[in-house]
């Protein structure tokens, strides 16, 4: 499921969209706090953002340059001001697209399937694995929940990673040694519990107790439903 971020102060806009991004199968975030947009976009890590132009505090101008200092994210303005020189700000700051208010809620749609196959259809790896609120960056091995991040080492990345991606289907130990070391000839089966029982340690910390599970005599298995 894709999450799009909502970056609009129209409240009635903001709920007609959301509303209809949530009918479509999208998952939809809205921001409520405008001087915390940026907190809120590296919180949702969203896959696609429809950004406003006009907001208080700064306008979509600004976020768009913030949002692609660290992130190539889709990112579709909205304006009433359709003028061309409106456009050519917009690409010029990153944009993808763009959509004149009033605008027919077709027209979004198509304009955001079109963006979200176009960058994640063909081969391109995102850059985020999520199983609830936990979100795993693959750029820099951090792991974020709500408000706590988590850098990982290489083997503790490489567990969740794989579990992530096998999110909802039991990990044998073979497969997660094969996926770690690559001659596991060589690797004492104590190796991964030891690696395992560490990473356990450190997601309890932040209070993702139990998110990984133990199926006795089978392998690991992402909770659904993290605490």
């Amino acid at each position: 499921m894709y999450k799009i971020l909502i970056v609009e102060d129209d409240s009635t806009i903001t709920a007609v969209l959301k509303r209809t991004l949530e009918k479509w199968g999208y998952e939809a975030e809205t921001i409520s706090d405008f001087g915390r947009v940026g907190e809120e976009f590296i919180r949702c890590s969203p896959d696609l953002v429809l950004l406003d132009i006009s907001l208080p505090f700064f306008d979509g101008y600004y976020w768009c340059q913030e949002f692609r200092k660290t992130s190539q994210v889709p990112i579709i303005f909205i304006s009433s001001a359709s003028d061309d020189m409106n456009l050519v700000m917009a690409v010029n700051m990153g944009a993808d697209d763009f959509l004149s208010k009033p605008f027919k809620l077709e027209v979004v749609l198509a304009k955001i399937q079109a963006l979200l196959r176009r960058t994640y259809t063909f081969g391109t790896r995102r850059d985020v694995l999520r199983a609830g609120d936990v979100i795993l960056s693959l750029n820099d091995a951090v792991l974020s929940y709500h408000d706590c991040r988590l850098e990982l080492t290489k083997n503790e990345f490489r567990i969740l990673s794989i579990l992530m991606e096998k999110r909802g289907t039991v990990v044998s130990r073979d497969e997660m040694i094969r996926n770690l070391w690559e001659n596991e000839s060589f690797i004492d089966d104590n190796t991964l519990t030891v690696n395992m029982t560490r990473l356990r340690k450190k997601l309890e910390e932040i209070g993702l107790k139990d998110f990984i599970e133990t199926k006795k005599g089978l392998g690991y298995l992402l909770s659904d439903k993290p605490e």
